[in-house]
């Protein structure tokens, strides 16, 4: 029996009930409201500006947008009124993202991010250069990356019950896109999430100290050209649990579903927990590969883990 999170695909479902937007002209008078003030301004980064330094949530008006915005400073919240009935599509901010991110921390809610693309082949939704980032019911789809990150090692990100669809790609020469890339930050937490479709690259590329990746679903079955499922290439501690994996056929790197440790070692990986995990090709495919591939000969937990034939549960690399 295939087990998927409900919850992603009932964000996915929301959206995709929202009727066809008209892909709005900019300024768009009162789109977008500073809800501690009631101040309404056309451009998003009016009303980032707006709050500056300071703390606010702006809610935006449902509707598409080709807009961008760039965060300098203070704890902004971003806030569709219901998840998928705001999207940013097809315009990026200096080069790299419809929101980039520098300020103290942000937390987006409900808005979908759709055709980022850039010349260096890394434009993504949102490019966090520093600071806290939380991220709820986003969907990210069919653009270079989905969520790409700079270093900030006291920083941490939570992403929770949102999609991926369509992201990452190797065809450029700033190298591969992933559906996440993140950096060398402090904790990384993705939970109740999907992934699905990869155009090339991971689905999760990590280099944070401590990951918590739970209850997600890896479907790789229309992906092409992609690799690993999660790639945590400077080492981590924390737990990767109570996911379902599945490979598919048209793989650049089908040798493992999660790699450990395969670049340059930032952190300890002891104590690392991989358990209560589903892992299987799509049906009809016969190849091997290995479940968690380890470059670093650490200790890590392994323990009830569903493991299909043809896949070897571990390997020291």
């Amino acid at each position: 029996m295939t087990r998927k999170p409900s919850f992603a695909l009932n964000a996915l479902a929301a959206a995709t009930l929202v009727p066809a937007a008209v892909l709005v002209a900019q300024p768009v008078p009162e789109a977008f409201t500073v809800v501690e003030t009631g101040q309404s301004f056309g451009t998003l980064q009016e009303a980032v500006n707006a709050i500056g330094q300071g703390r606010g949530t702006i809610r935006i008006q449902p509707g598409t947008y080709r807009q961008c915005a760039v965060q300098e400073a203070g704890v902004i919240v971003y806030e569709a009124p219901q998840p998928g009935s705001v999207t940013f599509t097809a315009r990026s901010c200096e080069g790299k993202a419809a929101f980039v991110l520098r300020g103290v921390g942000a937390e987006i809610r409900g808005i979908t991010f759709s055709n980022m693309r850039v010349p260096d082949g890394n434009g993504a939704g949102i490019r966090l250069e520093k600071g806290a980032l939380n991220v709820a019911y986003g969907r990210f789809e069919n653009s270079q990356q989905g969520i790409l990150t700079a270093d900030d090692p006291q920083g941490r990100i939570y992403i929770t019950r949102s999609t991926f669809s369509g992201l990452g790609t190797c065809e450029n020469s700033a190298g591969c896109a992933h559906s996440i890339y993140i950096g060398n930050y402090s904790s990384l937490t993705v939970r109740e999430s999907r992934f699905e479709r990869g155009m090339g690259g991971h689905y999760v590329k990590a280099r944070s100290a401590e990951v918590v990746i739970e209850n997600n679903s890896f479907d790789d079955a229309n992906g092409k050209a992609t690799n690993y499922m999660i790639d945590l290439p400077a080492g981590s501690i924390g737990r990767i649990a109570d996911n379902w994996f599945v490979q598919g056929r048209d793989k650049e790197n089908y040798s493992a579903f999660i790699a450990l440790g395969a670049e340059e070692l930032l952190h300890p990986s002891d104590g690392l927990k991989v358990e209560n995990n589903e892992a299987r090709f799509v049906p009809g495919l016969t190849r091997n590969s290995v479940f968690l591939a380890d470059w670093t000969a650490s200790r890590v937990v392994m323990q009830g883990n569903k493991i299909a034939g043809g896949i070897k549960q571990y390997e020291q690399r």
